[in-house]
């Protein structure tokens, strides 16, 4: 058997040491202290026939984390606006992922959001931790996706902390004009315009493109293709030339602060969408198909501004029905 109690840490502990094909081979790590001893045996079974497979070339190996982190900073992060900084959060994670197997990712986020702290001591903010946890695991599903390391999915059970931050601001049509007409910028107005009447996100808008009467993007967040009705008062839009995501951010914002609405965003227009549909009735349901949503849950976030539709409900259980009488009559 290859399980023994580590006692300092109050855990078990999965040791592999096996000459196998000539060649050592070893294998160490810590399983979480909730486990039993039932629990540690099955997966002594389990990984240890993973382990003999893999040195007799019958599988290949998983893969280690600092590897798919090295091609993600190589291949895809020199590309992105945010890459300094993502490379320097990477860093700041290297001693919880040192010398550990793809496979382990979970585990690794797990450990890390137990035991990250700041220069201080104190606890990181669960902000920080989230958007790390993120960073690794982008960086481990590029490189099983793009360079087939690994050999599933790493993300697949990764967990992130919950954060509380949510802040969604509701503009009304008119607050989105007058932001428009401020705007020095044609693409950016454009952009805005389009934004609101459609509902999509600023990466969207610039990818989308215009066909028969429909914007469509082959490529979302969720990873489905989605068709979006072209409205009638954004056809002129289509015939600007947009500029870069970054550049019409910061003219958004800038437009923003000038009629005094300096804490929104870009992306608050799309919430705002979103508003302006429920506000003349349109269902849950079909908000979350405009918007693209996958999961249900995604469309929820809206469903306090249903209130006038619910209320309604509620009116109409005091309504007779109109088949009551004929019913008294038979």
């Amino acid at each position: 058997m290859s399980i023994y109690k580590d006692k300092k840490r109050g855990c078990l502990v999965f040791d592999f040491d096996r000459i196998i094909n000539g060649q050592r081979v070893r294998s160490r790590k810590l399983l979480p202290k909730t486990w039993k001893k039932p629990q540690a045996d099955a997966y002594d079974r389990q990984e240890s026939a993973r382990l003999y497979a893999v040195a007799s070339g019958i599988e290949k190996p998983d893969g280690l984390i600092e590897d798919a982190i090295k091609l993600y900073l190589k291949h895809k992060v020199p590309g992105l606006k945010s890459g300094e900084n993502i490379e320097n959060e990477l860093a700041l994670m290297f001693w919880s992922y040192q010398g550990k197997n793809m496979g382990d990712l979970a585990q690794v986020c797990r450990d890390y959001r137990e035991k990250a702290l700041k220069d201080d001591g104190s606890p990181l903010a669960p902000a920080t931790i989230k958007n790390r946890i993120r960073y690794l695991t982008s960086a481990c599903r590029y490189a099983w996706k793009h360079h087939g390391l690994g050999l599933h999915d790493p993300g697949e059970k990764v967990e992130v902390p919950p954060v509380n931050n949510d802040r969604h601001y509701y503009l009304t049509r008119k607050q989105v004009l007058m932001i428009a007409k401020k705007c020095r910028c044609q693409s950016a107005r454009a952009a805005i315009r389009i934004a609101f009447y459609s509902g999509m996100r600023i990466s969207e808008i610039l990818r989308a493109d215009a066909v028969g009467g429909n914007f469509v993007l082959t490529d979302t967040k969720n990873g489905d293709p989605r068709m979006v009705p072209i409205h009638p008062k954004i056809q002129a839009c289509l015939k600007v030339p947009m500029r870069d995501r970054f550049w019409i951010s910061k003219r958004f914002k800038e437009a923003a602060r000038a009629i005094g609405l300096g804490y929104v965003r870009f992306h608050d227009l799309r919430h705002s969408s979103a508003s302006a549909m429920i506000n003349v009735d349109v269902d849950l349901y079909t908000v979350g198909g405009v918007l693209g949503h996958k999961s249900v849950a995604s469309t929820k976030r809206y469903s306090h501004l249903a209130t006038s539709r619910l209320r309604g409900a509620l009116e109409r259980i005091a309504k007779k029905s109109p088949n009551a009488k004929k019913k008294e009559a038979a």
